[in-house]
């Protein structure tokens, strides 16, 4: 299903940010410009927000499950 298509990605490019946030940090101790890292974070951030905002989209085209009622159809 492309939702879970979707939320996959989203987890999986969660954890390649926080990774990419310690290697700044790595570089910040040795003194290395971080220019280039700090740049490449921010396009993670766009693309993880552009996939949430499609994930949030699909999610409200799906049919809304039936609220209150038992198997038996009852509502209680």
């Amino acid at each position: 299903m492309e939702l879970d298509h979707i939320r996959n990605e989203i987890e999986r490019m969660r954890t390649q940010v926080g990774r990419q946030r310690g290697e700044i940090r790595q570089l910040q101790r040795a003194g290395i410009p971080t220019a280039a890292a700090e740049a490449l974070l921010e396009r993670m951030l766009n693309k993880i927000d552009a996939l949430c905002a499609e994930r949030d989209k699909l999610k409200r085209e799906l049919p809304a499950p039936s609220k209150g009622k038992v198997l038996g159809g009852r509502q209680w």
